[in-house]
């Protein structure tokens, strides 16, 4: 090669490595602009191992490494992403993205591969998800059930916590005293010890507190030294996928059984037989070698109709804790808490007294309207002008108060009220008895349930003695049928749905 072909040469990839540059710090702008959007557990989950490659004539080309998150940013993701280049790039069309390694996918003509965002290649104790305390050398590989290896930390990467929900920050009152105190006693158990109770199983309806609780845990437990993995549903989902599709399910399955503490949260997401399987196997092999197991969910384990039976009953086999509805003083101590915060950013934001009575008073569903509620009112006030009034702190609330979540109706409830209200038995309803007496108060109870919860055919016909569904749809049906001239049946119906929501 002459030196004039060598100098272009270099040139040339002088250039190609420039503009690789440049495409790679465009897209972390659109990255952070998406992270921002999405919130980062999302944008960890499904973001972390997307990677550009080049933008040519108007497309935008990334590449995965498995088909099954190519499939999923595809079909959930797409607009939000080209929507992200267009503000950050502009000229981008349309995306398009392809499956393969990132470890040894070139970049355009020879130049360095794009690194996909957030990819960690080993353990991390300073990034969340899986923790572990830093040894003295920490060079020097854990011994015993401990030592997992990179590839083991690359196949199951916990999902991301907050490091603002600790046990100091967890507010505590009537409704989640219990599962407070039960928490910590998973946390002060030592390593090495039989758990205090396990699996523990926290549920509670959303915006009361149970991600705080569980990452309090999660992050108290790791600072202890105790190795502990913190999966939602959906990355666990994810990562069992992932490991399937990448051939390295064994290193999933070992390094899942290979912690001191699990914590599981969202378990009413788990979805599909085989990925139900995997958790099942995982949750038998830690309680079984006397690991320490948390699992949460919005409801009791016999309502999860579809998790597996085998898998209810373990759950239910431990300590079973509900966080209830939050008290008004529970409810008073979280919107100081939050007013506090808000100050420290804005001096002049204040709320007096009755202001601060009145939305514990009107908003009682959930911490997350609690805090927006604090920042309506924040957006409201005025420098310089005097704290809200009662009357205006209604009207910059009032979305939320009309937005109260309705009462979640249980099928076991419907049951009870129609079996009393018709002076038979709730075991008469799920018997295969056939009398008048017995018809109509089931198919009634069919229809509301099927009018009062979001339970499938399949699902009601489970909970009624174990009918089919087209009996279910006979039973709705004909309810329907005669509503429409039987007025006292209507007004009956009428009166059991009101005393059902009450």
């Amino acid at each position: 090669m002459t030196p004039a072909t060598e100098l272009a040469t270099a040139t040339a990839d002088l250039r190609i490595v420039s503009s690789t540059r440049e495409l790679d710090v465009s897209w972390r702008r659109c990255c952070k602009r998406l992270r921002a959007e999405l919130g980062e557990d999302v944008f960890t989950s499904w973001f972390g191992r997307l990677a550009i490659d080049t933008i040519e004539g108007g497309r935008a080309h990334f590449f995965v490494p498995t088909r099954f998150l190519k499939s999923w940013i595809e079909g959930h993701y797409h607009e939000r992403i080209l929507a992200a280049l267009e503000a950050e790039i502009g000229g981008v069309s349309a995306i398009s993205i392809c499956v393969r390694s990132s470890t040894s996918a070139p970049g355009p003509q020879g130049a360095p591969s794009a690194v996909p965002v957030g990819a960690v290649k080993a353990i991390d104790p300073t990034r969340p998800g899986v923790f572990r305390a830093p040894s003295a050398n920490p060079a020097a590989p854990r011994s015993g059930t401990h030592g997992e290896n990179a590839a083991h930390a690359e196949t199951l990467a916990g999902s991301p916590l907050d490091r603002r929900l600790t046990f100091a920050s967890f507010l505590v009152g009537r409704s989640n005293q219990l599962a407070f105190s039960a928490a910590q006693r998973v946390v002060e158990t030592n390593s090495g010890q039989p758990p205090a109770f396990s699996p523990l199983y926290v549920h509670s309806a959303v915006g009361l507190g149970k991600t705080h609780l569980l990452q309090a845990t999660a992050q108290a437990a790791a600072a202890q030294g105790r190795s502990v993995i913190y999966l939602t549903a959906e990355k666990f989902m994810y990562g069992f996928v992932a490991a399937l599709q990448s051939q390295t399910a064994i290193a999933f399955k070992e390094a899942l059984r290979s912690i001191d503490l699990l914590i599981f949260d969202d378990a009413q997401f788990l979805q599909g037989k085989a990925i139900q399987a995997e958790f099942g196997h995982a949750l038998n092999a830690l309680l079984d070698s006397g690991r320490q197991v948390v699992v949460a969910a919005d409801r009791p384990p016999s309502d999860l109709e579809a998790l597996d039976e085998r898998v209810r009953s373990r759950l239910a086999g431990g300590l079973c804790v509900e966080m209830t509805a939050l008290d008004e003083a529970l409810r008073v101590k979280i919107l100081e808490a939050r007013i506090a915060a808000a100050r420290a950013q804005n001096p002049h934001f204040e709320v007096t007294p009755a202001v601060l009575a009145f939305v514990a008073r009107s908003i009682a569903s959930n911490g997350r309207d609690l805090e927006g509620a604090v920042n309506r009112l924040l957006a409201h006030s005025i420098v310089g002008a005097p704290p809200l009034s009662v009357e205006a702190a209604e009207i910059a609330i009032r979305d939320l108060i009309r937005a109260r979540e309705p009462k979640r109706v249980k099928i076991e409830d419907i049951q009870k009220l129609v079996a009393s209200h018709y002076s038979v038995t709730r075991a008469d309803i799920l018997s295969s008895r056939r009398t008048a007496t017995v018809v109509k108060p089931r198919q009634v109870a069919m229809y509301l349930s099927k009018a009062l919860t979001l339970r499938s055919l399949p699902e009601i016909g489970r909970r009624f003695g174990g009918r089919d569904h087209t009996t279910v749809l006979h039973a709705v049906r004909k309810i329907e049928g005669l509503t429409s001239s039987d007025t006292a049946l209507r007004e009956e119906l009428e009166l059991l749905k009101r005393m059902l929501l009450e």
